[in-house]
């Protein structure tokens, strides 16, 4: 079985900062890929960030420049980065990773989400 548990998530004031953590733990041979989404209350869910195993990132237009997205193979764990966070900002943010498994299967697993609040 696999695992994600993000942790990081929180309230700061607009301009704050917060790092976000996704820990994969489990039967894991690699982890492909991994992105950050987030969803507001009555949105649908959108992708933030996506960083793959050779370290190439795609981010979302409206945090570019302002979040960054990074991964430490060792520890199996992604990070996100935010800065100059605004109100719009705040969301459940869930962290997605397509994983290998020992057993040599490949599925899409979510993490539990998240909460972060931007107060104005």
């Amino acid at each position: 079985q696999v695992q994600l548990v993000e942790s990081g998530g929180g309230l700061v004031q607009a301009g704050g900062s917060l790092k976000l953590s996704c820990a994969a733990s489990g039967s894991i041979f690699s982890i492909i890929d991994v992105g950050w989404y987030r969803q507001a209350p009555g949105k649908q869910r959108e992708r933030v960030a996506v960083i793959n195993s050779r370290g190439t990132t795609i981010y979302a237009d409206y945090v570019k420049g302002r979040f960054t997205i990074s991964r430490d193979n060792f520890k199996n764990t992604v990070y996100l980065q935010m800065n100059s966070l605004k109100p719009e900002d705040t969301s459940v943010y869930y962290c997605n990773a397509r994983i290998t498994t020992i057993q040599d299967f490949t599925y899409e697993y979510w993490g539990q989400g998240t909460q972060v609040t931007v107060s104005s």
